[in-house]
């Protein structure tokens, strides 16, 4: 969110990543009907909805492993709309995806030392791995796939900042997890958006990330039925609709 001090010009800068206008589906089903959808710099947009909304595959365009059937994907600005996955990573967009996004068969210090090979040191990653996360410094020499549900979605965290991404995806951070571990996800996350990273967070159970959004997305069968700030979105929510 823009401080109090900030200028016409930097509020006039595009957004960050911008959706206008997407259609997307599979073979002669739409999914996507249209979908605006932006993320301000510095900013974290929450999309939240029911499964089967449309969010998963509204993230999936952003990274390219999608292709929309019109509209445009816009990145600072710049069209990218086709761009492909590997593409987009190399503009800085980085995507966690519900399961994980880990390699199970290599132990920790493994994993990190993977993401080493996009120009930042091993040793400069698991130091911050381990302050972050002092559990997995606990478990470097332990195959990823044997770490319980929340250390291995600490760790393909950790990897994702690894690449210093301009963007950062996040695709139903708490599936699965425990109460505590959610939270504790969470709340680097926050830190994140606080030193200025821009995230987009696709979220089944709403309030667990609405504590740290700036902005939040409602969509319904495809499309965004609303937006606004978290305490405006809020009193709309319902239990049987998103979750608490």
């Amino acid at each position: 969110m823009p401080a109090a001090g900030a200028s016409a010009s930097s509020a006039s800068e595009p957004p960050l990543l911008e959706l206008t206008g997407v259609r997307a589906g599979y073979g002669p089903i739409e999914v996507l009907h249209g979908v605006d959808l932006a993320v301000p710099a510095g900013s974290v947009v929450a999309l939240l909805g029911p499964n089967g909304a449309g969010k998963t595959t509204t993230l999936n365009i952003c990274c390219g492993l999608h292709q929309p059937a019109g509209g445009q994907l816009r990145l600072a600005g710049r069209d990218v709309t086709g761009a492909s996955a590997e593409a987009l990573a190399r503009l800085g967009m980085c995507t966690i995806p519900e399961r994980r996004g880990i390699f199970p068969n290599l132990t920790v210090r493994e994993n990190l030392w993977m993401m080493s090979q996009a120009g930042t040191s091993l040793a400069d990653l698991e130091e911050a791995a381990y302050a972050r996360f002092p559990a997995l410094g606990e478990r470097r020499g332990q195959l990823a796939g044997t770490l319980s549900g929340g250390q291995q979605q600490m760790l393909a965290l950790t990897r994702a900042l690894g690449t210093t991404p301009a963007v950062l995806l996040l695709d139903e951070l708490s599936m699965g997890l425990a109460p505590r571990v959610v939270r504790e996800l969470y709340e680097i996350v926050g830190r994140l958006a606080a030193e200025g990273m821009s995230i987009l967070i696709v979220e089944q159970f709403a309030r667990t990330v609405l504590p740290i959004a700036d902005q939040v997305a409602l969509m319904l069968h495809g499309r965004i039925v609303d937006v606004g700030a978290p305490s405006e979105v809020e009193e709309i929510l319902s239990a049987s609709y998103l979750g608490a």
